[in-house]
């Protein structure tokens, strides 16, 4: 792309994650544009792909840890932000293994508070205006009193954090892909009875590669009759034929991921005839190894087809790259207009469970972004 009517190439592999000096989370080794753009922090947008620990902020990782005497691994610590990949079940188990250390430091009902409040200013920070969590609350019940009393109390946190911050917010409850499927007919009946109190959808999560997915069409049925959105994790780890395996077995009405639709023009045509939408994850993807650098993420294929798109930071405690971030990412790896980061916001509401009043109010607040003067002007 130009910059100071330069051109630089982003074809140098990122690490994928937040340089402690980029702007926006933007990762290292991708080139920013300068003050001529308008600024992606105010552009309004909805989250949809963020994991409950996986969004808490490292200085309050550090802080807990300390509190309770928790030793970290320096890959949370000194060699922070952590080198990853899934490329194989022994990087996917270090992924693992870290998040899990980090969900350890979450002790005391504040401390779950204080995660869901600092999401909601981060978020709103990054010009969000809705958000919608996931948390699967059978890896959280045995320390806070059982999978139904912890959901009370994460919706409790979700409800305080929008009265202080303004930001509309919702749950998800994922279950887990590699626990039994009873399990998740269990979060699955457990998300039914909070429908119009403050979940929003169903999904399902961890490493897609186990487990057999048509095992979980039950409880995905359960949540369907309920009226939930269905939100499993597909087509990241693994290609097309597991997308369509949510889309037949699972009947999902979003994807978490599903960039790799854009290996399937058959697929990707019938995920944009039906209005299925993909919570796209770049820095993650890069992360883990899906693609060796951002410019190589499908955005454009996906865009130019028609999909609705969902940019999510999905672990910014792993990965080091919050909202905004994927968005800077982007319009700056394939040179993306601001009407296209416009409208990347504006499909990330529609794809949302907002109620219409948040929704259209930020779609306004779209029109007026792309509407104002270019910087500089």
């Amino acid at each position: 792309m130009w910059k100071n009517h330069q051109w630089v190439s982003l074809r140098t592999r990122p690490t994928g994650f937040q340089s402690r000096t980029a702007p926006c989370g933007v990762a290292p080794g991708v080139h920013t544009y300068d003050g001529d753009v308008r600024d992606l922090h105010v552009l309004p947008k909805a989250h949809l792909h963020l994991h409950f620990t996986g969004s808490m902020r490292h200085g309050t990782l550090l802080e807990l840890a300390e509190r309770d005497g928790i030793h970290l691994p320096d890959a949370l610590v000194s060699e922070w932000p952590p080198q990853l990949t899934a490329a194989d079940e022994k990087g996917w188990f270090r992924f693992q293994r870290l998040y899990d250390v980090a969900r350890s430091v979450l002790r005391t009902e504040d401390d779950v508070r204080r995660l869901v409040l600092e999401a909601a200013e981060d978020d709103v920070a990054d010009g969000g205006r809705w958000l919608e969590i996931q948390v699967d609350p059978s890896g959280y019940g045995a320390r806070f009193g059982g999978i139904t009393a912890f959901t009370d109390l994460v919706l409790d946190a979700v409800r305080d954090a929008t009265q202080r911050t303004g930001l509309g917010m919702a749950v998800v409850i994922a279950a887990n892909r590699t626990r039994h499927p009873l399990d998740a007919r269990t979060l699955a009946r457990l998300a039914a009875q909070y429908v119009d109190r403050g979940v929003v959808g169903f999904g399902l999560s961890n490493d897609e590669r186990r487990g057999r997915t048509a095992d979980f069409a039950g409880a995905f049925a359960i949540a369907e009759r309920a009226g939930l959105l269905l939100a499993p994790h597909g087509g990241e780890l693994r290609g097309p034929e597991h997308i369509s395996a949510c889309l037949d077995s699972l009947h999902a009405g979003r994807l978490g991921h599903g960039v790799r639709a854009a290996e399937d023009p058959d697929l990707l045509r019938r995920i944009v005839d039906t209005g299925v939408a993909l919570e796209v994850c770049p820095v993650s993807n890069v992360a883990l190894g899906v693609y060796s650098d951002l410019t190589s993420v499908p955005l454009p294929t996906l865009l130019e087809a028609g999909a609705t798109v969902a940019l999510g930071a999905d672990d910014p405690l792993l990965f080091g790259s919050r909202l905004a971030g994927q968005y800077a990412t982007m319009r700056a790896a394939h040179g993306l207009t601001d009407a296209q980061m416009a409208e990347l916001g504006r499909m990330s509401l529609r794809a949302s469970r907002a109620p219409s009043d948040i929704r259209d109010a930020a779609l306004a607040d779209v029109d007026a972004w792309l509407a104002a003067p270019e910087p500089g002007a």
